[in-house]
């Protein structure tokens, strides 16, 4: 029967393996200690609890349940049935008089497995009280706990050296999977360089791990040297690993070659592989190719292909083809999930499309769908954009039933998006809701740049002063903010004490400080003292070139003018800009001779002044 029992378990006929025990158990066929290890791994994989608890029964009452392999076979099914049954599996353990390696091995990998890693790490104390030793099971099942302590890491990597198998492949794999889980890609390399017989196993978890850590061009070289070997020793995982980091870098060359590989070794229809081979064309720009690999992939395709497939149309422009895509979901026997709703949501609001992207909020809603952090941004920034109050309060209440209001993240959002729409006091009562203020600058920034925007700037001061009231530090973005208002204000003598006190929080100035700092001189008239400033930055920009022939303009410098608008040329030629404002100060100034000459040469280099145009919701 053992036999029989074993071929049905090995070949994942878990249900025919207790059907048969449970006809011979009826007959009165004799049983021996190797024959319920098998059946408490049947159940342990259907998860059958109460089967599981009967044969534990069965167990004590026949006293098969004292022999060190039963034991062990009962305390890894009661750790497969998760959380509510740990304890069940430590008793049983507990009650093993002599327990072995295997057996603690089994406690400390399923503790592990179910995240309580303390207590993995207290049952490995228990190898030196029975005088054990432990292998390299033991090392590897510790180090998948060890994924956020580098210092838990550690001292299990020394526990491996100690105990001789550190070169263990399984060991070594699971060493490097730890140190790039804890961000310590470096070690995780020294690691993986030292393995003599490299797996794939082995070499694809440190292509994940490099592509976890945003390391894209050493997973390039690792896939070389696999494919040097042989390349039938990549296999699925490995392919999706080297189209991701051509993904990451828009890497299209190389991903073009390891599409011809694919068809080479016949796995352009495997699902992952497909899904990730037109991901990749997606982020590359060459969306008709995406789409010719999704056609490929027709009468396997899952929801995850169709959702790669929607959100690289979106990323591409192609807003229409992905509504088409998105509406044919359910004649495919398809019914969106929270991924594809959200993905929507993303593209049309990013694409400007706020009204499409707010039908498809509201039928999200519908289903009962939850909406995604990022969503939510991406609509009330939509609202900003085009100061649709009405929709981004609808958002707003949307994100106080949800109870999502104190995400620090929403919360400056709609601070942005009430700002944007002239509701500063709106704004205010979001911000003044945490009793805790937010550590994270980013929320005070949204709070002083919407008051500069709104021309209070005494409220934006007051906000920079409370800020460090608070004790959060400032960072770039918030002196840029707090500069702009003191330019909108012309307060000369305030934006100067801001770039000193940049300094005390050791941060150096940068071109978009510059500018604010140019154009707040230029409006106050300090035109030379804006130039003088000016020579003194190591790369000048746009902007600030732009700040001061703003400045030029207002204040009629001709000569300063003339030499901003030639920088400004220079730096951008199809910019039409610097010669209308120049034309400007000629006309001003009655050089009509000069304003014609201009204008002959706007019109040599086929330069044109864009029209302007404003935009509102109207509802």
């Amino acid at each position: 029967m053992n036999t029989k029992l074993s071929k049905l378990i090995t070949t994942g006929l878990y249900t025919e393996a207790l059907s048969l025990f449970s006809n011979l158990h009826f007959h009165s066929h004799p049983l021996n200690n190797f024959t319920f290890p098998f059946l408490l791994k049947a159940c342990s994989h259907l998860q059958l609890v109460s089967h599981g608890q009967m044969l534990h029964a069965h167990l004590t009452k026949t006293g098969f349940n004292s022999h060190i392999y039963t034991a062990t076979a009962l305390t890894d099914m009661y750790m497969k049935f998760k959380s509510q049954f740990l304890y069940s599996a430590l008793k049983v353990f507990d009650e093993i008089t002599e327990p072995n390696t295997t057996s603690i091995n089994v406690v400390v990998s399923g503790f592990c497995q179910n995240g309580c890693y303390q207590t993995a790490f207290d049952v490995f104390k228990r190898f030196g009280e029975y005088k054990l030793r432990p292998d390299s099971v033991t090392v590897a099942s510790l180090l998948s706990g060890c994924d956020v302590s580098v210092k838990d890491g550690q001292q299990v990597h020394c526990w491996a050296v100690k105990i001789g198998v550190e070169t263990d492949i399984y060991v070594a794999t699971s060493l490097v999977t730890m140190y790039f889980n804890c961000k310590q890609p470096l070690t995780a390399s020294v690691v993986f360089e030292r393995i003599g017989s490299k797996t794939v196993a082995c070499c694809n978890a440190y292509a994940t791990g490099l592509l976890q850590n945003r390391i894209v061009e050493p997973v390039f070289k690792v896939f070389k040297q696999m494919l040097q070997r042989s390349a039938h020793d990549a296999n699925s995982v490995t392919f999706v690993s080297v189209l991701s980091a051509c993904s990451d870098i828009k890497n299209l060359k190389f991903g073009l070659q390891v599409h011809g590989l694919l068809v080479k070794v016949d796995l352009v229809l495997d699902l992952l592989v497909g899904t990730a081979l037109l991901d990749m064309y997606s982020k590359c720009g060459y969306w008709h190719r995406a789409y010719d690999v999704f056609k490929e992939l027709r009468g396997i395709r899952s929801l995850i292909t169709w959702n790669s497939m929607i959100s690289g149309m979106m990323l591409n422009g192609e807003s229409e083809s992905a509504i088409g895509l998105f509406m044919m979901l359910g004649s495919n026997g398809l019914k969106p999930d929270s991924a594809t709703w959200n993905i929507m949501i993303n593209g049309l609001s990013n694409v400007g499309k706020p009204d499409e992207a707010f039908f498809i909020f509201r039928k999200m809603q519908s289903t009962g769908e939850p909406v995604s952090t990022k969503s939510l941004t991406s609509l009330l920034s939509a609202c900003a954009s085009v100061s649709s109050l009405t929709n981004g309060k609808e958002i707003h209440g949307y994100v106080i039933r949800t109870n999502m209001n104190k995400d620090d993240i929403l919360a400056t959002a709609v601070i942005n998006m009430y700002m944007k729409c002239g509701h500063s006091s709106w704004a205010f009562s979001v911000f003044d809701q945490f009793e805790i203020k937010p550590r994270d600058p980013v929320i005070w920034n949204a709070m002083i740049s919407g008051y500069g925007r709104n021309g209070e700037s005494e409220a934006a001061f007051n906000m920079f002063e409370w800020m460090q009231n608070e004790n959060v530090k400032p960072n770039s973005t918030t002196f840029n903010c707090i500069l702009s208002v003191c330019s909108h204000a012309g307060k000369l003598e305030k934006g100067l004490e801001f770039l000193t006190l940049m300094k005390r929080y050791n941060l150096v100035p940068t071109s978009e400080h510059y500018a604010c700092l140019i154009d707040l001189l230029g409006r106050s008239g300090k035109i030379d003292e804006a130039r003088g400033l000016l020579s003194t930055i190591p790369e000048v920009s746009g902007s600030v070139l732009d700040s001061l022939i703003g400045a030029c303009n207002f204040h009629s410098d001709v000569k300063t003018g003339e030499e901003m608008a030639r920088l400004l040329v220079d730096l951008d030629p199809e910019n039409p800009i610097p010669f209308v404002i120049l034309s400007n100060i000629y006309a001003r100034e009655g050089r009509w001779k000069d304003v014609e000459d201009l204008r002959d040469e706007m019109d040599r280099k086929g330069l044109k002044k864009s029209s302007g145009f404003s935009s509102l919701s109207v509802r």
